[in-house]
């Protein structure tokens, strides 16, 4: 009897670690940028539309990061329009789910986009909670033309969860250029819970390794590697200003640099080419 007991309490511990395993639910940020390959004919001169969202590992919507269409083409972005909740005839309609996303008219040329993801799903019209750590993918349709082969759907996995996860994923022919960041938490920073607007990062890239940091309202700054090390920590004294950061002994390469202020948090990338 106390052996099966004992038994019974190592698998039940087991199973516990297990399920606290699957259900983690890591904070961080996502960021994506990626270039459009031009393409031709289009709608009229180089205008398309576009569309970019977060799924679950298995194609299940997560939350709209931008959306690009106008209502003469509203019906050209049928995959995202159906996956948010709406019909494949109108990318305009309610039923699709825009919350906490970029929208617009159609796209006037095929240029350079990033967008970023806080790792929540979304409730309704309200942003939601931290998903589950696991595999998601970064989605993007874009429809150039009137025709049934000027339309493509790329999709780039990546894992959310306490490491950091750096891709470059390859150019094909309707991306390139593309960077992907999973950057887990807050890098030490505690009591982040809303974003921190007003700040710049300038030039970027770097070309000597002074980067120039704009604030209206900040506490802590700090610079981050793609491991999610804190390689650069200071205090703020004066609440708003530029603070000019010398990061010309580090190494070539993409860095984060971290903008804090009462529970407000903002990152942003920056690019070391010396």
């Amino acid at each position: 009897m106390f052996k099966n007991t004992k038994h019974l309490f190592t698998v039940t511990l087991a199973l516990f670690f297990i399920t606290s395993i699957l259900q983690a639910q890591t904070n961080g940020t996502l960021t994506f940028t990626y270039t459009q390959v031009a393409h031709s004919p289009c709608y009229s001169g180089t205008r398309n539309v576009l569309a970019v969202w977060i799924q679950n590992s298995t194609g299940g919507f997560v939350k709209t990061k931008s959306r690009n269409v106008g209502n003469s083409t509203k019906d050209h972005l049928p995959t995202w329009a159906v996956n948010s909740g709406g019909a494949a005839s109108n990318a305009l309609g309610t039923g699709c789910n825009v919350t906490d996303a970029t929208t617009g008219a159609t796209l006037a040329s095929f240029s350079t986009h990033t967008i970023t993801w806080d790792g929540k799903n979304v409730s309704g019209s309200s942003n939601g909670t931290f998903v589950a750590d696991g595999i998601y993918k970064v989605t993007l349709q874009e429809t150039w033309n009137h025709g049934t082969t000027s339309t493509t759907t790329r999709s780039y996995t990546f894992t959310k969860g306490p490491n950091p996860d750096h891709q470059t994923p390859p150019n094909d022919a309707d991306f390139k250029d593309m960077t992907l960041d999973w950057i887990p938490g807050t890098a030490g920073i505690e009591g982040i819970d809303e974003p921190l607007s007003g700040v710049e990062v300038y030039p970027n890239p770097s070309n000597d390794g002074l980067v120039n940091v704009k604030f209206e309202k900040a506490k802590n700054i700090q610079v981050i590697n793609l491991l999610g090390a804190i390689l650069l920590n200071e205090n703020i004294e004066n609440g708003s200003g530029i603070k000019v950061l010398d990061l010309s002994h580090f190494a070539n390469g993409v860095y984060f640099i971290a903008v804090s202020d009462n529970g407000r948090y903002t990152r942003q990338k920056v690019i070391l080419n010396r």
